[in-house]
């Protein structure tokens, strides 16, 4: 019995160490051949060169700067003993003497310890005509790796700042949230940079080598290249843009030139400032100075600004009332220059009033009391519900990031923000785009193009994403009876420009006809007891009324809008009318007007 139980358990012995030698011979040996190969296989990424954005006619907007970077090797510095590290600075500067080298011990000393095995970047860029004549030289001693870094560079300098974008180092956020930026070391930040980063910064190489037990390369086993052709092609063209950039000089606003189906042709946000300054990091004086000035040049008014439109909504907001039910084209009113509305006087611009009135001349002329008792009629909830519907109020869907809404008033939105009830003096504000009406330039040029056409585009920067044309299609957003009383806002929009009583009438002088709208955005208040208004000429500066002109041309038919904004400029047609003029006559010259 005893010898039986010896003979089991030797027997389960044998069977357990035959299981196990099988196990770790057969069943494992994938595993520990994957494990074997990560031991001695090594794969190193190679970054790939940023895609370039290029204009219509192919002129380069964003180019890379050919260069190279240097690395040290880890380990040169032993706690306090850092002997190595500035034996290894002062070669560097023996070879470039213009490197500072308190910063590339700084750099040096932040990454380097007994974990990190990679060599450590110390300076970013260095010219390509500066390294090549050292290159070889250089490239003789271990402890330095030099290799390919280019830098972005914008030949344009500040022309079309908002629009582009720039890109700069990237912070730690954004390597958390993208870990190939650890990689790549820059991003785009602003513009159509960041909008289509990551696109532009295409995709890393692989490339893979065998090292022995000190990580010493034996041989390479294989590669992949980077990414091909992820450049960007844009609707821009910097002849535009540079012409709106001249004839806008000294002033503040924006300005938008786009076709009718939503791609942008140019558009400034004023002033503008020099992307170059942002790739290798702007000074804190230069930052301080951008940030502190009253102009705001770092915010893009294209899509940020927020502005009351003044009476550039009387457009939309006529086609509302004239087919809501309420009021028809043929509904008239008597201009007497004010209404009264509880112990509150509304004023008309034209302190004699305009006279019977109806939708045509109370666009032509911007008739103040026209709106003013036809909200009365027609009421808040139609009118911010159609408002909203034409594109107000709401993200236009452009390809820049973090575009604003804006706001067009309703009892909801103002229970919901102030919790407070509507009154219908608000309802008299809204109707001329005042009060708390806010919107940005790229929504008006968008709500101008479904004036011109009858269809709401999507404005759109980018026009090939690699070998792919972007074309979104524009939105049909209006009623049949919408459509079908359009074309009486687009006569009264072409005789804003073209009659003798259009608030434009005398300020265009293009070479064909246009229609369009302008707008008097008040920025300050003026008292109940006051008779006579200050010309704007003589108010202080930030006083003054914002000047609005949103046109479409030709008139007839219709291929371009052009807005533009100018702060505190006065009244939109003696502001805004000449340079609205030159555009089109630009265009016209640079064959873009079809007639």
């Amino acid at each position: 019995m005893k010898i039986r139980i010896i003979f089991s358990l030797f027997a389960v012995v044998w069977i357990g160490l035959v299981v196990r030698v099988f196990h770790l011979a057969v069943q494992s040996n994938d595993y520990y051949e994957n494990l074997s190969e990560n031991n001695s296989i090594k794969t190193e990424l190679s970054a790939p060169v940023r895609g370039e954005i290029l204009d219509r006619t192919l002129d380069p907007i964003a180019i890379n700067e050919l260069g190279f970077k240097i690395a040290l090797a880890p380990h040169l510095t032993h706690g306090k003993d850092t002997r190595l590290l500035d034996t290894e600075i002062a070669y560097l500067l023996s070879m470039i003497p213009t490197l500072d080298a308190k910063k590339i011990a700084k750099a040096y000393i932040m990454q380097d310890s007994y974990y990190n095995h990679t060599f450590i970047d110390v300076v970013d860029f260095i010219p390509h005509e500066t390294i090549i004549p050292l290159y070889s030289l250089m490239n003789l001693r271990e402890t330095i790796k030099i290799s390919p870094s280019p830098k972005r560079l914008y030949p344009y300098g500040p022309v079309g700042s908002h629009l582009i974008g720039y890109v700069a180092k990237a912070n730690q956020k954004e390597i958390d949230s993208d870990p190939s930026l650890q990689l790549l070391g820059h991003v785009g930040k602003n513009g159509i940079e960041k909008y289509y980063n990551r696109y532009l910064q295409g995709i890393a190489g692989e490339r893979r080598i065998k090292v022995n037990a000190h990580n010493v390369e034996i041989e390479e086993i294989g590669r992949s290249a980077t990414q091909e052709n992820h450049n960007l092609i844009l609707n821009i063209d910097m002849r535009l843009q540079n012409f709106i950039t001249q004839i806008f000089e000294k002033r503040v606003g924006a300005i938008i030139i786009m076709d009718v189906h939503g791609a942008i042709y140019a558009a400034g946000s004023f002033p503008e400032y020099d992307l170059n300054t942002f790739v290798s990091g702007i000074s804190s004086d230069e930052w301080n100075a951008l940030m502190n000035s009253l102009d705001a040049p770092f915010t893009n008014k294209i899509i940020n600004g927020l502005y009351p439109p003044g009476s550039t909504v009387k457009t939309g907001m006529g086609l509302i009332y004239i087919t809501s039910g309420m009021m028809n084209e043929n509904s008239t009113i008597m201009s007497t220059g004010s209404i009264r509305l509880g112990n509150r006087t509304f004023r008309d611009w034209k302190k004699t009033g305009h006279g019977v009135t109806n939708i045509s001349k109370a666009i032509v002329e911007s008739c103040d009391d026209y709106f003013y008792q036809g909200a009365l009629q027609v009421g808040i909830d139609r009118m911010s519900t159609g408002l909203i519907q034409m594109g107000l109020g709401k993200k236009t869907g452009i390809d820049l990031p973090n575009e604003f809404i804006g706001t067009v008033p309703s009892r909801a939105w103002k229970r919901q923000r102030f919790h407070q009830p509507w009154y219908q003096g608000e309802t008299l504000n809204t109707s001329i785009g005042q009060g708390d009406f806010l919107v940005t330039p790229m929504q008006m040029a968008e709500y101008t193009a479904l004036m011109a056409t009858g269809k709401l585009p999507i404005p759109h920067v980018a026009k090939m994403i690699g070998d792919s044309p972007y074309i979104p299609v524009p939105l049909d957003v209006l009623t049949a009876n919408q459509k079908e009383k359009l074309p009486i806002i687009q006569r009264a929009m072409r005789g804003v420009c073209n009659d003798s009583g259009g608030t434009a009438h005398g300020k265009v002088t293009t070479r064909f006809p246009i229609a369009g709208k302008t707008g008097t955005a008040q920025t300050t208040g003026i008292a109940q007891n006051v008779k006579n208004r200050q010309s704007e000429k003589s108010m202080e500066y930030l006083k003054r009324s914002h000047a609005w002109f949103t046109t479409y041309g030709p008139a007839e038919n219709p291929q371009f809008v052009v807005t533009v904004l100018v702060e505190h400029g006065g009244h939109g047609g003696e502001e805004a009318g000449g340079i609205v003029s030159s555009i089109y006559n630009k265009l016209d010259d640079l064959g873009y007007i079809k007639k």
